[in-house]
C-alpha cells in the first residue's frame, strides 16, 4: 500500500510568532517594532481579558500584555458637555486621546487593528470668532428690514433703537439685529461656536505611535430631531452620523471574508457606510452606541478567541459584543457606576 504523506498542519497566520513577517516589512520599520515583538512583560500584575478593570486607561494600559490584542475598539469622550468628561478641558482631551493612542501600540499584535469610533465634527467655542447672530430670514417675526430702519433714521437723523422700534411697530431687539447683526438679550456677548475637524487629530495621533491609517467607515445613525440640542438655525447640519476610523499595526493581517456570511460581506462587510439604529434609551448611561457596532468591527476583524479591548468601556457594549462573537474582552473603565453596569450586561450576555 502506497505511503500517504505526511500533512504538515499550520497555524492560523493571526498565531504565528510575529517575527516571521518581520523580514517582509521596509528596513525602517524592521528596526522600529523588533525590539516590540518580544518587550519586556509589565512591571505590574497583567491585566487579565474576561474582565472589566477599574481604573484611568493612562495608568492601567501599560499592565496588559505586549502584542496579546487582537483588536482595540473604543468611543472615547467627544468633549460635548457629557457629566463623565466634565473634568477636561479642550487641552486635555487632546492630551488624553493622545497618549491612549500611543499606549496601544505596543499592546496590538502585529497586523492588528485599533478602530476609534468618534465623531468627525465637534463644537467648540472660539473666543476669536465674530460675536454676529445667525439670521434666520425664513423665521422672522417681524417683516421690518435693515433698509425699512436705514430708511427711517434717514426721514428722522437723531433718532435713537427705542423711537426707531416704536415708529416701526418693532421691537427694540429686531432694530439691533437689522443693523447690527446682535442679539442685545445676549447673543453679542456670547461666545461663538466653530466646528473642529477630528479625523485629522486621529490621523496625526496614530502615525506618531506607529499606526498607519487604514480605513475609514461611517456609522450613519437615526435622524436627529429639529428641535434637539445639536441643531441650530444656521446652515450647520443636523450631525446624524459619526466616523470609524481603522488604524493598522504593520504586519501580516488575516483576510478572512468567511468571517462573514456571503450576504453580510455585501450588505456591509465591504462597503463603507453602515446604517445601524441608536440606542433607543440611555437612561443608564449617558452615551451608548448600539451593540451591532461594535459587532460588526469585531467580526470583521478578529476570530473566535482573540482578545478585543476596550479603555473606555462606559456601559460595555464592546464586551457585550465580543461575548456574543465568542472573543475574549479586556476592559478597563474610570467610573465605578459604569463598572457595575458593564458587569450587569456582561453577565447578562454571558447568560
Amino acid at each position: 500500500m502506497a505511503r500517504r504523506a505526511a500533512r504538515t498542519i499550520l497555524p492560523r497566520e493571526s498565531s504565528l510568532d510575529p517575527a516571521l513577517s518581520l523580514h517582509r516589512l521596509p528596513a525602517h520599520l524592521q528596526a522600529r517594532l523588533r525590539p516590540l515583538l518580544h518587550p519586556p512583560a509589565p512591571a505590574s500584575r497583567v491585566l487579565e481579558p474576561g474582565r472589566v478593570h477599574l481604573g484611568d486607561a493612562r495608568a492601567l494600559l501599560p499592565r496588559v500584555a505586549p502584542n496579546s490584542v487582537s483588536l482595540g475598539f473604543w468611543s472615547p469622550p467627544y468633549f460635548v458637555g457629557k457629566d463623565y468628561e466634565a473634568y477636561l478641558s479642550y487641552e486635555g482631551w487632546e492630551r488624553l486621546l493622545e497618549t491612549v493612542v500611543g499606549l496601544h501600540f505596543p499592546l496590538i499584535r502585529p497586523g492588528g487593528f485599533l478602530v476609534v469610533n468618534i465623531a468627525d465634527i465637534l463644537c467648540f467655542k472660539d473666543p476669536s470668532m465674530p460675536r454676529i447672530s445667525a439670521s434666520a430670514v425664513d423665521r422672522r417675526r417681524s417683516s421690518v428690514t435693515r433698509e425699512d430702519i436705514l430708511g427711517e433714521m434717514a426721514r428722522h437723523p437723531g433718532t435713537d433703537r427705542h423711537q426707531l422700534a416704536r415708529r416701526l411697530g418693532c421691537s427694540e431687539q429686531t432694530v439691533d439685529r437689522r443693523l447690527n447683526g446682535n442679539n442685545i438679550r445676549g447673543g453679542k456677548y456670547d461666545v461663538q461656536t466653530r466646528v473642529k475637524i477630528v479625523g485629522g487629530l486621529i490621523e496625526r495621533w496614530g502615525l506618531s505611535a506607529g499606526f498607519y491609517p487604514y480605513d475609514r467607515r461611517v456609522w450613519v445613525k437615526d435622524p436627529a430631531w429639529e428641535n434637539s440640542r445639536w441643531t441650530s438655525l444656521s446652515y450647520k447640519a443636523l450631525d446624524e452620523f459619526e466616523y470609524l476610523y481603522f488604524l493598522w499595526k504593520p504586519g501580516i493581517t488575516s483576510v478572512r471574508r468567511s468571517r462573514l456570511a456571503p450576504e453580510e460581506w455585501r450588505e456591509w462587510g465591504a462597503r463603507g457606510v453602515w446604517t445601524i439604529p441608536s440606542v433607543r434609551s440611555n437612561d443608564d448611561h449617558e452615551s451608548k452606541f448600539p451593540v451591532e457596532l461594535a459587532l460588526r468591527v469585531i467580526r470583521l476583524l478578529t476570530d473566535p478567541g482573540d482578545v478585543v479591548l476596550d479603555c473606555f468601556l462606559g456601559s460595555g457594549t464592546t464586551a457585550v459584543a465580543a461575548v456574543r462573537a465568542g472573543r475574549r474582552f479586556l476592559g478597563i473603565e474610570l467610573r465605578k457606576e459604569s463598572v457595575a453596569l458593564a458587569k450587569r450586561r456582561i453577565a447578562a450576555a454571558r447568560d
